[in-house]
């Protein structure tokens, strides 16, 4: 039997590593993602982005809690679970007198997690770790040759393919950990051009293509009190890692207007700079309480040393940084056959101080969260279509900086189904 589990195990992992090929990188539009690794993936998944994220303390058998490994543990001895979702950006940046919408659909996550032994579970997934996009113009007036026009334009990011595997020590007590494979292209452009003849324009095209390992541990210890009540306690600390680096870089003196066909001289080529990239550790610790199946309350607290992030030996404008989540979520009756009173519903609330400090500001980060959650009875009783919605502040108007007003849409879907069953004979 466990053979064949094995098997099975690795069928899945292949099914869903062949699909990276149909993965899209999620998309941004946000000037403060060109600082350190870009804006860095907050996301616990479609059901517990719904409760501000909250995730650290909190175990479930019917979805991919991929925040803290130990969580896996939870996974039902004769169930796989698949997870995945999608999300639309739309958005406001604002500085000065100047206002700019944005509008983006981006692929989520993906991610299965299935039983192996009795005390062993596992989950493989891609998630992405960090995002990098922005589209900014500017013109600046010289007394002595006229206006002189930049544009500065960047997309990409890193994704995070992982294998976590949990393992229930005693009853309660899980721990976990996360192997993830660290993979992109980071892709940045500068166009200096000037009004005044006699003059060559620039263009830099810059590019760094980053993989590496990084690891996450965790560890959850669950204990009930009295009669159908649960407190949870659950800790997450990520290790300090070197990623490697390549770096590619072109840059172009040209006359007119910028193209393949009206370049003037590559004055510099280079496809062979090799660096680190050094992403610092994080901790993180949770806790919940949880009534029956009808209730669970959580919250979370993560330190980032981000004064420590170095990109081919240089740092940034970084700081150390907290994170502050709260959310709930509630059942009206788990067992009933009413569809309306087996819904799920959810409130979150988060904060964050920010990694960004910029002119003696901190670029901070709040956001409160909606979720609600629909039983799916077409395939059993614990699979579920979660829609979260999220409305949340980044940055400020201080000291000439830009402010990012959002509105974040997440559609979540997540099937749960027998993996395995021994025939009885009567």
């Amino acid at each position: 039997m466990l053979h064949k589990k094995i098997n099975n195990f690795f069928l899945a992992m292949v099914l869903l590593i062949g699909s990276l090929c149909a993965y899209a990188q999620n998309e941004i539009s946000n000037p403060y993602s060109g600082f350190g690794v870009g804006l860095v993936n907050k996301c616990s998944n479609g059901i517990l982005d719904g409760m501000g994220g909250t995730s650290y303390a909190i175990q479930n058998p019917y979805f991919i809690n991929f925040r803290n490994p130990a969580s896996y543990a939870a996974f039902d001895s004769l169930s796989f679970v698949a997870d995945a979702a999608a999300s639309i950006n739309v958005s406001t940046i604002a500085s000065g007198n100047h206002i700019a919408n944005n509008s983006i659909a981006a692929p989520g996550y993906l991610a299965i997690g299935l039983p192996v032994t009795r005390h062993w579970r596992t989950s493989v997934g891609i998630v992405p770790f960090s995002t990098v996009g922005y589209d900014i113009e500017n013109t600046a007036h010289n007394p002595t040759i006229g206006d002189i026009d930049y544009s500065y334009f960047a997309k990409g990011g890193i994704n995070q393919l992982y294998w976590g595997n949990a393992f229930k020590i005693c009853k309660g007590l899980s721990v976990g950990l996360n192997a993830s494979y660290l993979f992109g292209t980071i892709y940045q452009t500068r166009n200096t051009s000037f009004e005044a003849e006699n003059f060559y324009n620039s263009y830099i095209n810059d590019s760094y293509h980053i993989d590496g390992i990084h690891l996450t541990g965790g560890i959850q210890y669950l204990f009930k009190f009295k009669e159908n009540h649960q407190i949870g306690l659950g800790v997450v600390y990520s290790n300090t890692a070197y990623i490697w680096a390549k770096e590619k870089l072109m840059i172009n003196y040209y006359e007119g207007t910028y193209s393949a066909v009206t370049t003037y001289d590559t004055v510099y080529y280079n496809d062979k700079k090799r660096g680190n990239l050094y992403i610092p550790q994080s901790i993180g610790g949770g806790l919940s309480y949880t009534y029956k199946d009808k209730l669970i309350i959580a919250a979370d607290l993560t330190w980032n040393n981000w004064e420590k992030y170095q990109f081919f030996g240089h740092g940034d404008s970084l700081q150390n940084s907290f994170t502050a989540s709260l959310g709930a979520q509630y059942i009206p009756d788990p067992l009933s056959n009413k569809f309306f009173k087996r819904m799920t519903f959810r409130l979150g609330a988060k904060y964050s101080s920010g990694e960004i400090l910029l002119r003696s500001k901190p670029i901070d980060e709040f956001g409160v969260c909606l979720g609600v959650g629909f039983p799916l009875t077409t395939f059993n009783t614990h699979s579920s279509i979660n829609l979260v919605f999220e409305y949340g502040k980044m940055g400020t108007l201080i000291n000439n900086l830009v402010r990012q007003n959002y509105f974040k849409f997440t559609f979540n879907f997540t099937l749960q189904e027998k993996w395995y069953q021994r025939m009885k004979i009567d």
